[in-house]
């Protein structure tokens, strides 16, 4: 029997429960097989712990202040050149920069055409994980994913695991050596700890590119839709792509309205009664629709499916819904996309806003416009709401 759920209360309830284990990615075994986010109980605590350790306040800074401005920058200065881009593909572009470095994928040639064949991976990765919302013949697609899984290790992992196992072991010598603060290099370096096997640790990585990667770049898209919007309707506010703070929330409002899954997904371990008295037996599947809980009127206002960057949300409600989950598998990369959220008293000098906030107003500050000759269309190879191309115009005063 399946269960939907469609209030805030009722899925915050669904995402804190112990008895109710991830089922979201089950179609996608192929490159979601035991990664994090399918984990549970005291597998999942134990490789959170490990990985937790890499996910801190002083690594996010880090990548926001001193390493991802200037990935940005070089990645749109040629597309500012041409006078245009296709966000779709910019935003994939610039995320998984930031994602290979996260995931621990190096890229010694560190050429476009590196970048691309990288790229086309992920591509491939991000079908096998959203298999049950694809649109093609699902056997060629599970084939076609494995084979991307053994060229992409042959390719990037296999040369990255060797570098950081030398390192390591100079490290352990004693030697000055610089070792990569990664989830790679975190799941070598605690090997016997986890006893992660090695097929294992090539999906944990290919996990964490395909999240990182794709999963900020949608909301890299999507925000930049809506502030073009939000502008048009309010052209006396077309400055305020300056204020962080203002883009993050924007950001935030963003992914509220446009979760990266539509849907999550749990499977009960034993009978569950919600606080509101919806019952659960074992075994049944629970589909929480988060199209619906995230525009609770309850919650978030008679307006909640409306776009509103402005928009104050009740005391111990994220602004962005549930889109990041609640309980254990919380988003573990939540502070790094989208930043710390912001109190009425936040100085917004040192204040983290995430990678996708630096993202968009970079964009903006390089004059981002719609194409009037090519507007966007959406992606037809899924069932997902994502835009397929979105070309925009760069370089406008």
């Amino acid at each position: 029997m399946t269960v939907t759920v469609g209030s805030f209360a009722d899925a915050k309830d669904v995402y804190r429960s112990r008895y109710l284990r991830q089922s979201l990615y089950d179609e996608g075994e192929v490159v979601m097989a035991d990664v994090l986010v399918n984990l549970h109980g005291t597998e999942h605590r134990d490789r959170r712990r490990v990985e937790n350790r890499l996910f801190r306040r002083d690594v996010f800074e880090r990548y926001e202040r001193e390493l991802f401005p200037g990935i940005v920058g070089r990645t749109l200065s040629p597309h500012v050149r041409a006078g245009g881009v296709d966000l779709v593909h910019l935003g994939h572009e610039l995320m998984l920069n930031l994602a290979a470095l996260t995931a621990g994928v190096d890229r010694p040639e560190g050429t476009a055409a590196e970048t691309d064949r990288l790229h086309a991976y992920m591509l491939r990765f991000i079908q096998g994980a959203t298999l049950a919302h694809g649109t093609g013949d699902r056997e060629a697609t599970v084939a076609a994913v494995a084979q991307a899984l053994e060229n992409w290790d042959a390719e990037f992992l296999a040369p990255s695991i060797e570098r950081r196992r030398e390192l390591l072991a100079a490290e352990a010598a004693g030697e000055a050596v610089e070792v990569p603060a990664d989830v790679l290099t975190t799941l070598l370096r605690h090997g016997e700890e986890l006893g992660l096997p090695r097929h294992v640790v090539r999906r944990e990585v290919a996990f964490f590119l395909l999240a990182g990667g794709h999963t900020s770049a949608t909301a890299f898209v999507r925000t930049v839709d809506h502030l073009l919007t939000w502008f048009e309707h309010h052209p006396d506010q077309a400055d305020r792509w300056d204020d962080p703070l203002f883009v993050q929330r924007c950001v935030h409002e963003t992914v509220r309205l446009n979760p990266s899954s539509p849907v999550g997904r749990r499977r009960a371990l034993a009978p569950v009664r919600l606080r509101s008295g919806v019952e659960i037996a074992t075994g049944d599947t629970v589909v929480i629709d988060l199209h619906a809980v995230n525009r609770d009127e309850s919650v978030f206002g008679p307006d909640a499916a409306r776009f509103d960057p402005d928009r104050v949300t009740p005391p111990g409600v994220g602004p962005f819904g549930l889109s990041f989950a609640a309980g254990m598998h919380v988003c573990i990369g939540q502070d790094l996309a989208a930043g710390v959220v912001a109190r009425p008293d936040t100085d917004p000098s040192s204040h983290l806003t995430g990678l996708v906030t630096g993202a968009v107003q970079q964009l903006f500050a390089a004059g981002v416009g719609r194409d009037p000759q090519r507007p966007p269309e959406p992606d037809a190879a899924t069932a997902r709401p994502y835009w397929g191309t979105y070309p925009v115009l760069l370089g406008a005063s």
